[in-house]
């Protein structure tokens, strides 16, 4: 029997916004265990021989930034699919490190794309708890375990771990970048490609790091046919997540992580 009527193309899309691993209590936000279900779901479509990413983050946690992207190439291998990935107003940091598991990447000219960096930031209060009066009374079992503590006088022994694990974990990151993009990158060393720099989408494309400019519905449309169905996939809250995020959120805690937030954000000036 013939069929007359011919199945459109199906390319799920998934949408990844938010810092990464600083969500904070049932805040919006991206990590693996939160994100692993909606990412499986992209992969289960069976006619569906591409998958779409949009990522909105100026990033976050290396952990979990690690985790999604590995497991977003763990399905790619499995499934034998093709992951296309779309910048949206930052995909820096962490965000660009998940973007690398994509085979394409794209961007808007004006998006803010690279940060590949490692970065530790903290304060130091220790003239401030003198000024005050205050002494701070710390106990341990081990010398190290108070290691960069805010309230104390730096060491630079101190300073010096916490560079070399920086490095160790800088390294892993240039790794999942030259393996992502391979001999896309231009003269990465020549262009301090690898440095914690960060670049409009424009930019970015002249150094290899994304592979053209536009956005999903475009690019999706353009590549494969004006009569695809971009099925969009959305995480759901739960009905107790809603209620609790609503009503027993602590304000102290929610302030300081509205704060972070912001913080990282406005480093690529949003």
């Amino acid at each position: 029997m013939f069929s007359f009527f011919k199945k459109k193309k199906i390319i799920p899309h998934i949408r990844l916004t938010g810092v990464i691993g600083s969500a904070g209590r049932f805040k919006q936000g991206i990590d693996f265990s939160g994100q692993q279900e909606i990412i499986k779901k992209a992969f289960s479509f069976k006619r569906a021989k591409n998958i779409a990413i949009s990522i909105n983050s100026p990033g976050g946690s290396p952990v979990q930034s690690h985790l999604i992207h590995d497991y977003i190439r763990q399905l790619v291998k499995k499934n034998k699919k093709k992951v296309i990935v779309f910048a949206e107003d930052v995909a820096a940091s962490g965000g660009y490190l998940i973007a690398c598991a994509g085979d394409e990447i794209y961007a808007n000219s004006s998006s803010i794309v690279g940060s590949i960096g490692v970065i530790s930031a903290s304060f130091g209060f220790q003239e401030a708890i003198k000024k005050v009066g205050i002494q701070r009374r710390v106990y341990t079992a081990g010398k190290n375990k108070s290691t960069l503590d805010p309230f104390k006088e730096e060491k630079e022994e101190d300073i010096e771990r916490i560079k070399k694990l920086q490095l160790e974990l800088h390294s892993d990151f240039i790794e999942v970048v030259k393996k992502s993009r391979g001999s896309k990158l231009i003269e990465p060393e020549k262009n301090n490609t690898f440095t914690g720099e960060f670049w409009s989408g424009s930019a970015a494309m002249k150094l290899g790091l994304i592979d053209g400019i536009g956005n999903a519905e475009q690019i999706l449309r353009e590549k494969f046919g004006e009569d695809i169905v971009i099925k969009k996939l959305e995480k759901q809250k739960s009905f107790l997540a809603k209620k609790l995020s609503s009503s027993i959120d602590n304000q102290i805690d929610n302030i300081a992580n509205v704060i972070e937030e912001r913080a990282l954000w406005q480093k690529f000036g949003l």
